[in-house]
């Protein structure tokens, strides 16, 4: 039997984030056979299988020196360079003379140029300053930290003023090592999630949406995901009746994923992206993916949930599973859920995070013709 632990290199976690890792580190165990150890501690014997949880996407010296060779180690990803696991990878730099990270790839943004939002990264801010500028000449151009999470880390301009004093908010040296992403500001009109996992050759797809709602301080945040998830890969997915958006959406997911092998190195037993469908200044549509979560996230409570129904019932194609986060101090579970932490955060402050799964049999699902 093996051990599956959790692990934070640079923890900076609410309790509720840390609160929900760990139950969804925990029914891992279940699913795989083995016991929960808690937190990696160097100290641990390595005589026996250790399955890693990780609270962010591993680089690859990292993966290495924990022992993690491969997508069969950890419930999420490795890359070759830190900067690979964030938003920048998915935009061109805005010239060949731009500053750029040990191992940037060209090929890259080249290969999913159709499936993302136009835009530039930059890792400078002269160079940012001259996307930036670029992208104001058809509207309101959203300034983005390279690995801002749910919203965070984000600005609108909609002048070159305004451009330079959202630009004028990164450190240097942080701009140097994380980037930058410049995009249009769109009119959100939805975002899908689309993404799968596998766990010992158990192997789930899913596509879906997301919801919103305001946080203990009236603000905007990620209010859970609504999902459709099958058995198998993407092509289990695509082999479903989807709306013309949806299916639309988890096609510009594949595209990226595929592009990921431009990264050498990189494995991943879960990947998620985020995808955006909305209206630009110019009343023009997009739809592009917006990043990828090589990493335990959101959605992971449905993921596993998935998994475990798949586990139990051979014959089960698909479940639709629901993840929620709800706050204030009346908020709360309803039954039958599976609650990840319900309780006070002291940052956070009260709030409830669950999820609920429902079997869908094989006959309600009706395939393409």
């Amino acid at each position: 039997m093996g051990t599956v632990v959790t692990y934070a290199a640079n923890e900076g976690l609410n309790e509720h984030e840390i609160a929900a890792r760990v139950a969804v580190a925990r029914r891992l165990a279940a699913l795989k056979g083995f016991e929960f150890g808690g937190g990696y501690q160097p100290s641990l014997q390595r005589n026996k299988p250790l399955y890693f949880v990780p609270s962010e996407t591993l680089s690859g010296n990292e993966a290495a020196r924990l022992g993690i060779r491969g997508a069969n180690d950890l419930f999420g990803g490795v890359v070759p360079h830190p900067f690979v696991a964030s938003k920048t990878i998915a935009h061109p730099l805005t010239g060949r003379d731009a500053q750029r990270p040990v191992g940037w790839s060209e090929a890259f943004p080249q290969r999913v140029h159709a499936v993302v939002l136009p835009g530039f990264t930059a890792f400078a801010r002269a160079d940012a300053l001259k996307g930036g500028e670029r992208l104001l000449e058809d509207g309101p151009v959203r300034v983005k930290h390279g690995r801002g999470i749910g919203g965070k880390g984000q600005a609108v301009a909609t002048d070159r003023g305004a451009l330079a004093r959202a630009l004028d908010a990164f450190d240097r040296v942080e701009l140097a090592s994380c980037g930058v992403v410049l995009e249009p500001s769109l009119e959100e009109q939805a975002t899908y999630s689309v993404g799968q996992v596998s766990v010992d050759g158990l192997c789930a797809s899913y596509c879906g949406t997301q919801r919103s709602t305001t946080d203990n301080d009236g603000r905007p945040a990620y209010g859970g995901s609504d999902l459709l998830i099958v058995r198998g890969g993407f092509a289990a997915l695509l082999a479903l009746q989807l709306d013309t958006a949806m299916r639309l959406a988890v096609h510009r997911a594949l595209t990226f994923d595929q592009a990921s092998a431009e990264f050498p190195g990189l494995f991943a037993s879960r990947r998620n992206y985020d995808v955006l469908h909305g209206r630009d200044a110019r009343g023009r549509w997009h739809c592009g993916v917006l990043e990828q979560s090589w990493r335990i996230g959101g959605a992971s409570g449905p993921e596993v949930a998935a998994l475990e129904a798949f586990r139990a019932d051979s014959r089960l194609r698909a479940v639709r599973a629901r993840s929620t986060e709800l706050y204030g101090e009346q908020a709360t579970p309803p039954r039958g859920a599976i609650v990840h932490f319900h309780g006070v955060d002291p940052v956070a402050g009260p709030l409830v995070k669950y999820t609920m799964v429902e079997p869908k049999e094989v006959d309600a699902l009706a395939t393409a013709h």
